[in-house]
C-alpha cells in the first residue's frame, strides 16, 4: 500500500491550476459594443461628411485655377497661397481680421464681466434683466444688422437724426472704410456680449461663497476680493470664453454681409473668401486657398491657447 503511493504522480493543486481562458467578447461586452456603435455611428458619419469630407476637398480645390461656373480647371499646387501672401491685399485682410477679432473678443469679454458682476444679485427685475441681456445673442445676424444699419444710416438713421437735432453731422458710418468696420464691431459687440455675460454669471455664482466670507471677514473690500479671489478663480470660465469667442468672431460673417456688402474696409479673412468666390471675380481656387488660410489660423490659435494658456488656469 505505501509502495504504491509512493508511485502515484502528484496531485495538481488549485494554486498551480492554469485558468481557463477568458472569452475576449463576453455577451455583455458585444452588447455594448452594439448600442455604442447605434448612438455614436450616425454622428460620426454625419461629421465625416458634413466636416472632414467639405474640408479635404477644399484644401483639393485650392490647388486649382478654377473660375467658378466653369466646367474645367487647372492644377497649379500652391500658387494660389503665393499669390495671396504675395498681393497688396494681404496686408489689408489680415490686419483687418486680427482688428476685428482682436476688439470684439476683448470687447464682448470685458462688458460681459461687468455685466455678469451687475446681474450677480437677487431682487426684483433680476431674471428679466438676464434675459434681456442675453437676447441679442439668439437673434438672427440678419435681423440685428438691418436694424443697426438703419441706426447707422448716415441719410436717414436714428442716430443722424439725433445728430441733426443737436446740430452736427452724421459721420458716414458705411462710407467710409474705417469708421464702418468701428461700426461693425460695436454692433458685433453688442450682439455677443449677452453670451460672455451668462458664461460668466454662471462662473460667479459656483464660486465657493466660504472663501470669499472668510476674506470679508479678514477685512478684503469688493474689490480686493474680486481681483484677488474671484478672478482667478473665473480663470476656466474666462479660457472657454478666450477659445470659443474668438473663433466665432474669426468666423463673423452675418453681420459683415449685411451691413457692408462691399466689404468697404471690413474685409475679414472669411468675407474675403466669399467676396474672391461669389463677388465679381469667381475664383473659387483663390477663395479656397483663403479658407485653408483660416483654418490654419484657427487650428494654430487653439492649439497654442490649449498648449500655453491653458497652464495658467486654476481648475480647483
Amino acid at each position: 500500500m505505501t509502495r504504491q503511493l509512493a508511485n502515484r504522480p502528484p496531485a495538481i493543486t488549485d494554486a498551480g491550476a492554469t485558468p481557463p481562458p477568458r472569452p475576449r467578447w463576453s455577451n455583455r461586452s458585444r452588447r455594448d459594443f452594439v448600442v455604442f456603435l447605434a448612438l455614436a455611428l450616425p454622428n460620426l458619419l454625419l461629421i465625416a461628411v458634413f466636416t472632414y469630407l467639405p474640408l479635404i476637398n477644399n484644401i483639393y480645390y485650392s490647388t486649382l485655377n478654377w473660375t467658378l461656373g466653369s466646367a474645367s480647371a487647372t492644377v497649379v499646387g500652391l500658387e494660389n497661397y503665393v499669390t495671396f501672401f504675395t498681393s497688396t491685399d494681404a496686408p489689408r485682410v489680415l490686419g483687418t481680421t486680427a482688428i476685428f477679432t482682436l476688439f470684439t473678443v476683448g470687447g464682448s469679454m470685458v462688458l460681459g464681466l461687468l455685466v455678469a458682476l451687475a446681474l450677480n444679485s437677487r431682487g426684483r427685475g433680476t431674471t428679466f434683466a438676464r434675459a434681456a441681456v442675453f437676447a441679442p445673442y439668439v437673434l438672427s445676424g440678419v435681423g440685428v444688422g438691418l436694424v443697426w444699419l438703419f441706426i447707422f444710416d448716415p441719410g436717414y438713421g436714428v442716430l443722424s437724426w439725433i445728430l441733426r437735432g443737436l446740430g452736427q453731422t452724421s459721420p458716414q458710418w458705411i462710407n467710409d472704410p474705417e469708421l464702418s468696420l468701428v461700426m461693425v464691431i460695436v454692433v458685433y459687440v453688442w450682439k455677443n456680449l449677452g453670451y460672455c455675460a451668462v458664461v460668466f454669471l454662471a462662473g460667479l455664482q459656483s464660486l465657493p461663497q466660504d472663501v470669499l466670507e472668510a476674506a470679508s471677514l479678514d477685512g478684503a473690500g469688493n474689490y480686493r476680493r474680486f481681483l484677488s479671489i474671484s478672478l482667478p478663480l473665473l480663470s476656466p470660465t474666462t479660457f472657454f470664453l478666450l477659445i470659443t469667442t474668438m473663433l466665432s468672431s474669426l468666423q463673423a460673417f452675418d453681420l459683415i454681409r449685411i451691413m457692408t456688402p462691399l466689404g468697404n474696409g471690413t474685409s475679414t479673412l472669411i468675407y474675403e473668401a466669399y467676396l474672391q468666390a461669389f463677388g465679381a471675380y469667381n475664383r473659387a481656387g483663390y477663395s479656397a486657398a483663403i479658407s485653408v488660410i483660416l483654418f490654419a489660423i484657427l487650428l494654430v490659435i487653439t492649439v497654442l491657447q490649449l498648449r500655453f494658456v491653458e497652464r495658467k488656469v486654476h481648475y480647483s
